[in-house]
């Protein structure tokens, strides 16, 4: 099974964050001095564990596969809905809520766009 979310908002700081090829997703619940620099998603499905090596995660129609994974990733998404997703290389020490994907590339996200993550 894979884990489906939707976008419902984007912070008016995202765009930002394109050149450090950096989103940080939130569930509904993320607080107010957060939400300008998230992308609010709603889960319509989750996994027990829907971050792996190996997996791929999916924005709109763009495919990118996890490269690197922080310690706290699945129990943060999971409580929270939230993790960092790096477009990059991954750093020497991966930092407990962080995800790194392959290929570096910014996805075009907006409002009402699908991610899955199998």
């Amino acid at each position: 099974m894979v884990t489906q979310s939707v976008v419902k908002e984007i912070g008016i700081l995202v765009p930002q964050f394109k050149e450090d090829k950096l989103i940080v997703l939130f569930g509904p619940a993320a607080p107010q001095e957060l939400r300008d620099m998230s992308v609010i998603h709603e889960f319509e499905h989750l996994e027990e564990e829907p971050l792996k090596l190996g997996g791929t995660i999916q924005v709109g129609d763009q495919t990118y596969t996890i490269t690197a994974l922080g310690n706290k990733a699945n129990d943060n998404f999971k409580e929270l809905g939230h993790i960092s997703i790096y477009f990059q290389e991954p750093f020497d020490d991966v930092l407990p809520g962080a995800v790194f994907a392959s290929p570096h590339t910014f996805p075009d996200i907006k409002e009402g766009v699908r991610i899955e993550i199998s």
